[in-house]
């Protein structure tokens, strides 16, 4: 395969035009012996709000999103002749979609290479120059990634029918469990996901649940609460979730802490309790 220049040039967002600070956040190239225009811009903005605190992040993704939209419309009007020009630039066809101006968004100068393969260039521009030093972002599990896997073991059973929503209340609180069963008194689950980025946000979320247990210690419907609880993603928050689960032990109401690791024991519990309901 033959090699065939390229052109190239970096976007840049220009926080303060007076200090001068700027941070890579698209690429445009051209390669005119294939006729590839190509742009990609940044999908995440974790580094630029480190960078910017007080950066319009709403405004700025608006604006990268239109730009790739516009470079997609151009690339494809191949009728003009464009796109097959020698003595046009990667600059040029950047400056038609977005002339120079006081604006935030600078164009870089203009550099060139040769390449193979247009298209993977770009993408290998894109990884060095812009999205390089992106934090990967975690997915983190909220309450209702905690229930599924323990439905599907009720399900197994054959019992998840049998759980429904139920509301509590009390003269100081009023708190709905999505998932509920009543034998004699109410039994309520409720999924609590702790996989959170700081030891703060796990205390705060246990603090939450102690305090609605305060609440409804004065209910006058009787009923058990359990917590089916997801441990962090991080190891390093470990030692904060130990603590959460001692909280959430202690709280009034004497609640049942089920950890991920007991989802099994604690659904065959279930069906012999609801097997026994039945029977009796």
């Amino acid at each position: 395969m033959r090699r065939e220049p390229y052109t190239y040039v970096i976007l840049r967002y220009r926080h303060d035009p007076i200090a001068g600070e700027q941070i890579n956040v698209g690429v445009v190239l051209f390669a005119p012996k294939s006729g590839f225009l190509g742009a990609l811009f940044r999908k995440a903005y974790g580094r630029i709000t480190k960078v910017f605190p007080d950066v319009n992040g709403a405004v700025l993704k608006h604006d990268l999103m239109q730009l790739e939209r516009d470079f997609a419309k151009l690339s494809k009007r191949r009728e003009t002749g464009d796109l097959l020009s020698n003595e046009l630039t990667a600059l040029s066809f950047a400056h038609r979609i977005l002339p120079v101006d006081d604006s935030s968004l600078v164009w870089g100068d203009l550099s060139s290479g040769t390449t193979i393969d247009a298209g993977r260039t770009l993408e290998d521009l894109h990884s060095r120059f812009i999205s390089q030093y992106d934090e990967q972002q975690v997915q983190r599990r909220a309450d209702a990634d905690i229930w599924k896997p323990f439905r599907d073991r009720l399900l197994e059973r054959k019992i998840a029918d049998l759980f429904q929503a139920k509301t509590i209340s009390s003269p100081r609180n009023e708190v709905e469990f999505e998932h509920a069963w009543k034998n004699g008194k109410w039994h309520c689950i409720q999924p609590l996901s702790f996989d959170l980025t700081t030891e703060d946000g796990i205390q705060e979320k246990a603090a939450r649940w102690v305090g609605m247990m305060v609440g409804l210690s004065k209910a006058e419907e009787k009923f058990k609460p359990y917590f089916l609880v997801g441990k962090p993603t991080d190891d390093k928050m470990l030692p904060a979730y130990e603590r959460a689960l001692a909280f959430l032990s202690d709280a009034p109401l004497e609640p049942e802490v089920i950890q991920e690791t007991e989802m099994d024991h604690f659904a065959d519990l279930l069906e012999d309790r609801i097997g026994e309901s039945k029977s009796s």
